[in-house]
């Protein structure tokens, strides 16, 4: 009788536990001091199950939370504060938002908008206003909402059109520009929260949310033309596509839009131009979390123009909606801090830094470039947020040692983490699109691959320009 097939998820339910006791002992017959030891072998047991996923991602996020206060790495007070990050609070708080704007249904109208600005006459068009609409909500609301919600639109028009090779760019070009949009801001994607998080714990410094606009904006406004010139150079086809008809704007709609677009602009405008709002009112504690949290009590305030079956008016926002936030990348990404807490208690972080002060000697273009290729293609077959909640306290060690500012090391990653394009596995909206059953897994390699380099090549240079002088 055949041996039962042991899957590498149950393997690595075991193989997690047993590496980090032996890179435990490892470390500390090499000499190395016991809380270095420890933080490396946690380290190690979160990544491997982060990777093989033999337990939820989130749920593998509490084996640091529990494990480095329990040796003594971290204090409780440590633990709070990693778990309770600014950053935290304003993720939570972008979630909230993106929940109401997708409640109200103004998400599906502003995309409408934008697919109808560039005309249907023209597959090319099509599928360019498709991609603009996609990387515009994805720098607001997740990716995956975005493609959720741009995929039944995008099908009624494959359905009226006779353009056959249209269904694969069409689908292709909402999910690539879904993740190149997340890019965009701070809250478009978890990276990037992610980056500012541990950067802030490893410098003290802070990254605000306008701030990382004018980094990254740029990068979205290359690869989104780049990415749908390439998977549209097959389709031309002339010949009117009809969309679905947008109606009128409801009440809900306006008052949910704009108090999203203030909230916006007061995160935007909070630092600059000119010392921003908090300099102009003397609010030097501000941050971006207490404008989200602003904004969130708004929409449980503000009536939504409707009246319940009860006879009570009904808000823009309810707890019953809010509370469908993925609270997994919350622990996520608190667990990402809290790694990054207790490599530089434990001094693993000056450790890395000593043996990748070579990387200082490498031309800057070629480190980041060689960053920016490795995470691109670690993040094809790994989850975007744990490759780079594992990577960043690693990177930052190692800019530390090379001399430079960590973000030069940090920023590339954030950024790349977002630019796989070849495997369904990769993002969600690959795979949601994928799913459809429109194209094959060859055209997704065959379009990705080269759009994964574009990516490299154009994030390395960006990051050359823009922060080669920190």
């Amino acid at each position: 009788m055949a041996k039962p097939y042991l899957n590498p998820r149950a393997l690595a339910l075991y193989i997690g536990p047993i590496v980090a006791l032996f890179a435990f002992l490892l470390m500390r017959y090499s000499g190395a001091d016991a809380a270095a030891a420890i933080t490396l072998a946690i380290t190690l047991w979160v990544v491997i199950w982060w990777i093989f996923e033999p337990i939820p991602i989130p749920a593998t996020s509490l084996l640091p939370m529990a494990l480095l206060p329990l040796f003594g790495v971290l204090s409780a007070k440590e633990l709070g504060a990693a778990y309770g990050n600014p950053l935290v609070l304003l993720m939570m708080g972008g979630f909230i938002l993106a929940t109401a704007l997708e409640r109200s249904g103004a998400h599906r109208r502003i995309a409408l908008y934008m697919v109808s600005a560039f005309g249907g006459n023209s597959s090319r068009r099509l599928v360019f206003g498709f991609m603009c609409a996609s990387a515009f909500l994805s720098m607001w609301i997740s990716n995956t909402s975005t493609t959720l919600m741009l995929l039944p639109v995008a099908l009624a028009a494959l359905e009226k059109s006779d353009d056959a090779k249209l269904a694969g760019p069409l689908l292709l070009g909402i999910a690539y520009a879904a993740s190149i949009g997340g890019i965009g801001t701070p809250i478009g994607t978890p990276p990037n929260m992610v980056f500012m998080g541990v950067y802030t714990e490893v410098t003290g410094g802070s990254i605000s949310f306008g701030q990382w606009m004018i980094w990254a904006i740029p990068v979205v406004l290359v690869m989104l033309p780049i990415a749908g010139f390439w998977i549209t150079r097959g389709v031309s086809k002339q010949g009117g596509v009809a969309l679905p008809a947008t109606g009128d704007w409801t009440s809900a709609e306006r008052r949910v839009l704009t108090v999203f677009s203030l909230a916006a602009l007061l995160w935007i405008t909070r630092k600059g131009p000119f010392g921003g709002w908090s300099e102009w009112l003397s609010l030097p504690h501000a941050n971006d979390a207490m404008v989200a949290f602003l904004a969130v009590l708004a929409l449980f305030v503000i009536p939504s123009g409707k009246v319940s079956d009860t006879g009570e008016k009904e808000r823009l926002l309810d707890w019953e909606t809010a509370e469908r936030i993925p609270w997994g990348m919350l622990l996520l990404f608190g667990s990402g801090i809290t790694i990054a807490t207790g490599f530089i208690n434990s001094g693993l972080s000056t450790t890395i830094g000593q043996s990748l002060e070579q990387l200082s000697t490498l031309p800057l273009l070629l480190m980041i470039a060689t960053i920016c290729l490795a995470v691109t293609f670690l993040t094809e077959v790994t989850s975007n947020m744990a490759t780079t909640t594992l990577l960043m306290p690693i990177l930052a060690a190692a800019a530390i040692g090379a001399g430079t500012d960590p973000a030069l090391f940090m920023v590339p990653a954030a950024m790349s983490a977002s630019c796989a394009f070849m495997l369904p596995v990769a993002t969600p909206p690959n795979v949601i699109t994928f799913a459809t059953g429109r194209f094959s897994i060859q055209t997704m390699v065959r379009e990705g691959v080269l759009l994964n380099l574009a990516g490299v090549i154009v994030i390395s240079c960006a990051c050359v320009l823009v922060l080669g002088k920190l």
